[in-house]
Formats: C-alpha cells, structure tokens, sequence
C-alpha cells in the first residue's frame, strides 16, 4: 500500500519524490510506503488552505451549515469502524478492541463539535442604554495541526473536529510512526462533501515535514499533541511569527491510594491506567503512591494482575496489551526497564519479553515497587506497560510526591475521605484530576495540563477558542460625550 499527501482536493506524491517506509510493529516487517513531504509540500498545501479561507465558503458559513458536514464526517467515519480500526492495530499495534474504541470516539469527536458549534453564544454587553458591546468569534485563518503516533486517528479527530467547526481550513501533519488510518481521511472528507482545499494533510518526518508547518507565516495557529521537547523546540520556533499554540505534552501522572479508599476498584483504575492503549498515553497513571497501610498488600494484588494482562497479538480481540509502536521506542522502553533494575527498585512483575511473542516490540505489564523519587523510572516518562509503586506515610507526604515532577498533566485519587479529596484537588499541581474514578472523559471540559505537560486548554468552547479570534465591536447607541479638544 502506498500513501501520498493530499492537498487541494488531489492526492499528490512529494515534490521531491521522496518517500518512508513504516512498520508493522508486531512483525517490525516493512509494510506501507509514504510520501515524505517537505517545505514544499507544506507551502502547497498551506496555499491551498489559505485560499479556502480567502475565497471559500466554509469560513462564512453558518455554524449550522458547517455542522451538518461535520455530522456526514462522523457518519462516514462510523460507516468504516472496522476498517479504520484493523488500520490502527496494524498501524500502531494496539489491541483490536482498543482500536475499535477509538474508532468510536472519533466518530463521537465530530459529532460532538458539531453540537458545540451549534449552541455556542456570543459574548455581548450593555451599558445602560447608551453603549453596546459584543464580541464576534472569527477563524482565526489556516491551522496546523501536529498530532501523535498514539491513538492517531481518534487524536487527529480531536483536533480536526474543532478547528473545521470554527471554520479554519486545516494542514494535518500525522506521526511517520503511525500514518495508515490518517489515509481514509481524504474519502471521508469528500464524501461528507466538505469544499476543497478545507481539508488537507502532508505526511513525513517531524523535523522536516512539521517543522515548516510551525514556521510557514500563513499559518496562525498550531495545535501540538506530542513529547515535551518537541513542543519546546516547536514554541521556540513559532516566536518568530508570533503564532498560537495549544499543546498537550508529556505526563508522568500519579494514582494516589490511600488506605481508606475501595482498594478493589482502585486496583482495576491503576491496572487500566497504565498498561491500556499499551501504556503509550500521555494521561497514564505511571506512578502509583499507597498509603503504607495497605502498601504491600497492594503491590501483591497490583503484580499478580499485571502478570496476567493477556500479552498477544494486535489482532486477536483477547489481546489486551499489544506490540509497542516501532522498534526504536521499543528499546527505550526496554532500557528504562534495565534502569529502573539498576537503580536499585524492585521489579515484582514483567519486564521481559514473553516467551510466546518471539519477534515484534512486546513487552509484558511491567511493576517496579519501592520506587523512590530520584529514580529516572519516577521522573522520566516512559510511555510504555512500565509502573512505579511508592509508599507514603501522611497526605502531606503524597502530596509532595505527586508534586515532585516536572509534569502535570493529570492525576487520579483514591479515598473516601471527602475533606481530604477537596483538600487535595486544589494542591496536586495537573491540569485535570478524576476522584475514585478511571480516566472518564467529559468532552466539555477543559483538557490539557500544567508545567511541563504543556500550555493552553482544549474540549468545549475551549477548543474553539483555539481555532478562533475575538472580535470586539463598541456601538454608541446614544451620543456619548466626546471631549473638544482644539474646540476653544
């Protein structure tokens, strides 16, 4: 199978020729070639963009209207769940059922957005009966959106949706790693009869293909999903035109226990949490704390069930940990393994490779218990079936461990006592946090971190603040006083 860019309503190879090959990761066998784009490609499809905006209609059309294609987009979508979803497994490595989950959340994405925009108010207002001000929401022009190799289709959904609703044509930079399902959004796109040039996606390497769609000038705005360092080197080079940002980064997220809380459920919520979507999530609860009360008792439960998360292949619907996405992440899963070991923690289940699963980047559900805060396995994001367990003595002290990372993205909390819970909720340095709950997702609320787990909020009117600029008119509706100056 081959992969090209598609820009302008046409599918087009690379203006140099130029092409990459991805992997199936539970083979790591060569299985689809792709145009590799460069600064070419993204000045043409970035022209195509801007003319969509300049000339088209989608920027002046009603939200309603925008929100009917937007609903054919998420039917189109549901009318290929299993395609896109045996793209993704095969793609990416995740298990069949996972894929065929975010396969429905990205239908749900445009559905959603398209009920946002529908319902969405201006701002206006009134001062006594002499002034009137409100607010327009306007396109902010051409986005540039950058998204993972994790979860890709439902993630490039999550900031497709958005951005059309607000009425900006779209540049889409999927992850090299993970490019397959990215290809069904061309047909999608027609189908659901969105005019040309709204949509359009270039495929190819970060530091080429993405680093000219942060630095092309007719691009106002960029929406990142991705590793903390790269959205460090993508902020540095969207100084120079002053752009937009929105990125989500990295996450070390901690999964508080306290000895009061339902120990049964909050063993299923830290089993789920990290070794689900093969523990490649930004939102993973990687650092277990608990209480030392019920500490050893919880590592024995927590490494008895992670030596039975069922390891297999990505397309066998038992399977509920895959193959990791290429090679080279792979080993560096594999060494924070050798380093958490030689750090001196205290691996109490996986860490190898199973027996079964010969060849392919498959890793079993990996625990480290006594893990203390200047190991790299507590700092350092993983992004793999690997977890750190820690005791803590008082809330204080959990506090300061959930605390004692550079990120803060989310976080997840177990216990009953609700002074505590409140208490807590306002001290754990995340941008989100779920109480005696798994990561359920409200999409109205306000998604992203803090520190070093990124900048700005996405879901809701969120979102289409993003993608759109405030537009302030002050209307005079009596004669208002106007000092004379010169008038003497």
């Amino acid at each position: 199978m081959n992969l090209e860019h598609y820009i302008g309503g046409a599918h087009v190879p690379s203006v140099t020729g130029a092409t990459f090959t991805a992997l199936e990761p539970a083979t790591n066998k060569p299985y689809l070639t792709v145009s590799a784009g460069g600064p070419e490609d993204i000045a043409a499809a970035v022209a195509a963009a801007r003319t969509a905006f300049t000339e088209g209609p989608w920027p002046k059309m009603t939200g309603e209207q925008r929100a009917a294609v937007l609903r054919r987009i998420a039917a189109a979508i549901e009318s290929r769940d299993d395609e896109i979803a045996a793209r993704e497994c095969r793609d990416t490595g995740l298990p069949i059922t996972q894929a065929r989950g975010q396969a429905h959340r990205a239908a749900h994405n445009f559905r959603f957005f398209a009920d946002v925009i529908t319902t969405l108010g201006e701002e206006v207002y009134r001062v006594a009966s002499a002034q009137l001000n409100y607010v327009l929401r306007k396109p902010v022009g051409v986005a540039g959106l950058i998204t993972p190799w994790n979860t890709p289709f439902m993630l490039e959904t999550w900031k497709l949706a958005p951005a059309l609703a607000a009425g900006c044509p779209v540049v889409l930079k999927p992850a090299e790693w993970s490019p397959a399902s990215a290809g069904l959004l061309p047909e999608i796109m027609e189908e659901a009869g969105l005019p040309t040039g709204v949509f359009n996606l270039v495929h190819g390497i970060g530091e080429d293909a993405g680093a000219a769609l942060v630095a092309h000038p007719d691009v106002p705005v960029i929406s990142f999903t991705g590793e903390t360092t790269t959205g460090q080197i993508i902020m540095r080079n969207a100084a120079d035109n002053l752009k937009a940002l929105s990125m989500e980064l990295g996450g070390k997220s901690p999964l508080l226990v306290f000895a009061d809380a339902d120990l049964d459920r909050a063993l299923d919520a830290a089993v789920f949490g990290v070794f689900s979507l093969n523990g490649e999530r930004c939102t993973a609860s990687s650092r277990v704390l608990v209480q030392e009360e019920v500490y050893d008792e919880f590592v024995e439960r927590l490494a008895a069930r992670a030596s039975r998360v069922k390891v297999g292949a990505p397309s066998d619907p038992a399977t509920e940990l895959g193959a990791l996405i290429h090679p080279e992440h792979y080993e560096r899963v594999m060494e924070y393994v050798r380093i958490g070991t030689e750090e001196g923690a205290r691996l109490v289940a996986g860490g190898e490779r199973p027996a079964h699963l010969p060849e392919g980047n498959f890793l079993g559900a990996t625990v480290f218990a006594d893990v203390t805060p200047k190991m790299r396995i507590f700092q350092e994001e993983i992004f793999g079936p690997v977890v750190s367990v820690t005791p803590f003595s008082t809330e204080a002290e959990a506090l300061e461990l959930a605390n004692a990372t550079r990120y803060g993205l989310a976080a997840y909390l177990w216990t009953n006592d609700l002074r505590r819970t409140h208490r807590l909720a306002q001290s754990i340095e995340a941008g989100m946090m779920w109480v005696n709950s798994q990561n359920v997702r409200d999409l109205r609320t306000p998604f992203g971190g803090v520190k070093a787990s990124g900048l700005g909020r996405e879901g809701g009117h969120h979102s289409i603040d993003v993608y759109t600029e405030a537009h302030i008119v002050h209307l005079a509706t009596e004669d208002l006083p106007i000092p004379r100056f010169g008038a003497a």
